[in-house]
């Protein structure tokens, strides 16, 4: 931990030196909610969100806060490691090629449906409102990427084994899920004349409430569809490395969500933790840390601190907005970094810069700024990204 912040109710507690005023604000905001507890955690990647910042870890008694998931619920990463050691820059480009051509990227969706097995296995009850309602669009959105920071990289580890790592999560659905449950936590939160600033935009839910709980299965359920949708998308691109390497083999996957709230027992008391952009790290628990498209991705191991509710960041974080980064950064500057390192990219005129790696934080000085929450167990470079 870099530094705590005493000046509201409760502390906050900050694995970074440079966080802006923005995302500074919205863990003030945090504090001085009347149900957080304890303190709050603020990762080593952490930027401004909306309503809580991004790499935020809140503990909370009795409540949720959907805007203290996101709307992208779910999203995460999984990773996993080849028994191939060698690839060629051309048989990269002809896999990069084959899985642009099977998996939609951006708001593309599948023409047809997904098989109804490839979602999770917990049914539909008739108070998943918006699940159920959402279902058939869902089937199609079943094994693609999405846009925005969404990624598939091919990459080398240290002992030079090649490795696949998908980043995404619920498409529509998770949206579609966190809009709903939002919008009717503002209603209610007005009706009861709530003592949180609604300019805060953390309005919130209370778990012994028929609505309340009806949002935490929906968002436990959009976890499940988020984890099914990169498992699918993981094994279209084992499929196509099949092709090409027909004595591969892969390794059980990695997967961790950075976007979610889960019931934890912490400091002897059971609470709701909302992890925004940020990824649990209980002891030897493996996780992911990815890097920008030009900068290095972290296989590691939690370290159980309690003080960020065994948590850790869930990347490198951006240190420009997405309009910033198109109207700042150098495209010739950006991609003759990319290509000086031979990485296959994803950046192709000025409105790729927003993932541009000058977009993102330096990820050696995130992983070292967390060092007493994980331990790294493996470095992974890239060779070729596909983007949405």
């Amino acid at each position: 931990m870099k530094t705590t912040v005493a000046s509201e109710n409760i502390p906050i507690k900050l694995w970074l030196d440079d966080i802006e005023e923005g995302a500074l604000q919205q863990a003030r905001n945090l504090a001085n909610l009347p149900f957080a507890f304890h303190h709050i955690a603020i990762m080593a990647d952490a930027h401004f969100g909306y309503g809580m910042p991004i790499g935020g870890v809140l503990a909370t008694e009795d409540v949720v806060i959907p805007n203290g998931v996101g709307v992208d619920i779910g999203c995460g990463v999984c990773a996993v490691k080849t028994s191939i050691d060698t690839v060629e820059t051309k048989m990269l480009r002809d896999i990069r090629s084959a899985i642009r051509k099977t998996i939609p990227t951006g708001f593309k969706h599948h023409e047809d449906r997904r098989s109804k097995a490839l979602m999770p296995k917990n049914g539909v009850a008739r108070e998943m409102k918006i699940v159920s309602r959402e279902y058939d669009n869902a089937l199609r959105q079943l094994g693609t990427l999405g846009g925005c920071n969404h990624f598939i990289e091919i990459q080398r580890g240290n002992d030079n084994h090649i490795w696949i790592m998908i980043h995404s999560g619920s498409r529509n659905l998770g949206y579609k899920v966190a809009g709903y449950y939002n919008t009717a936590a503002m209603k209610l939160n007005r009706k009861w004349k709530s003592p949180v600033n609604p300019k805060w935009q953390l309005a919130y839910l209370p778990l012994n409430s028929e609505i309340g709980w009806s949002y935490m299965q929906e968002m436990e359920y959009c976890v499940e569809f988020a984890l099914g949708n990169r498992l699918h998308m993981l094994q279209q691109v084992e499929d196509i490395f099949q092709s090409y390497c027909t004595t591969i083999s892969f390794s059980p996957p990695i997967n961790i969500a950075h976007n979610y709230a889960a019931r934890e027992q912490h400091y002897g008391k059971d609470l709701v933790i909302h992890r925004k952009g940020a990824t649990r790290a209980y002891p030897g628990e493996r996780g992911i840390i990815p890097g920008s498209q030009g900068a290095s991705s972290f296989i590691v191991e939690g370290r159980g601190n309690t003080e960020s509710f065994c948590s850790c960041s869930h990347g490198a974080g951006r240190k420009l907005g997405r309009k910033q980064a198109q109207r700042s950064l150098q495209l010739q500057q950006e991609v003759a970094l990319l290509e000086k390192q031979g990485i296959l990219h994803s950046i192709r005129s000025r409105k790729d810069l927003d993932e541009a790696p000058g977009a993102y934080k330096d990820i050696e000085e995130v992983i070292e700024n967390q060092a007493d929450l994980v331990d790294v167990i493996d470095t992974l470079q890239p060779l070729a990204v596909i983007k949405g």
